[in-house]
């Protein structure tokens, strides 16, 4: 009898899985090293952070060599933490919308919304600007620009006498560049029908309405934020409201 239920048990045992070989380790330890090999591992996931969430952004200042263009992510990277943004510029649309020869890049700050100035750019120049990350992610979307760097040097005109006959006027020719200018050239259009009888402090180069004085062998140099001026005898039927000079090289 005792022989017979032995049997019985051990076949259930057999069944359900409890039975153990002769020997085998028990432990609490051993147990618990048993269950973490054969469970099935749980993947961890991992989260990319494009900064292009859309980024958006504007040109907010300008000089001769450089450009500050002010951005925004207008949702929250995924990762929990903003990352930096690489700016790249271009000098045509074309370009900047193959992500073609890009000429310069900056990095901006690790941050939602700021700005970044980008250096070493040609004066007078135009550019356009796109967004991606420091790993390789594009922006597919925005394409800012044209943004402007201001010329080298800069000019104002003031008329300082007038009569029937014509006028006198001074133009002031600044050096608005970080390095000495090796000199300057003053061009505009006039509007009507005023023509140059003399020039001082410069030399008079325009024909008819097209107008051009460059700089004399004595004030071309500028150092940088400096300024000079030359002026003008100018014949006219009627003394124009305002001269608009563009200074250049």
């Amino acid at each position: 009898m005792l022989r017979t239920l032995g049997a019985a048990l051990a076949a259930t045992l057999t069944l359900t899985g409890l039975t153990v070989s002769a020997g085998a380790d028990q432990s609490p330890a051993a147990t618990a090293m048993t269950a973490a090999a054969t469970a099935t591992p749980t993947p961890t996931p991992t989260f990319a952070c494009p900064p292009a969430l859309p980024v958006t952004g504007q040109v907010t200042g300008a000089t001769a060599t450089s450009v500050t263009i002010t951005y925004w992510m207008v949702l929250s990277p995924p990762c929990g933490y903003d990352p930096p943004l690489l700016v790249s510029l271009f000098t045509s649309r074309e370009d900047a919308t193959a992500w073609r020869n890009p000429v310069a890049e900056a990095v901006t700050g690790p941050e939602r919304q700021g700005k970044v100035t980008i250096t070493g750019l040609a004066p007078d120049t135009d550019y356009w600007f796109r967004f991606g990350d420091t790993h390789g992610t594009r922006d597919p979307y925005v394409i800012g620009g044209p943004a402007r760097t201001s010329g080298t040097c800069s000019a104002t005109a003031t008329i300082d006498a007038g009569w029937g006959g014509g006028f006198v006027a001074t133009v002031t020719v600044r050096n608005d560049g970080a390095e000495p200018a090796p000199g300057w050239l003053v061009s505009w259009r006039w509007s009507g029908d005023e023509r140059i009888q003399s020039v001082w402090g410069g030399v008079a180069e325009g024909t008819g309405q097209d107008v051009a004085v460059r700089n004399a062998s004595w004030n071309g140099t500028l150092p940088p934020g400096g300024s000079t001026t030359f002026g003008l005898l100018v014949a006219a039927g009627a003394t124009p409201g305002t001269i608009t000079p563009k200074c250049g090289r």
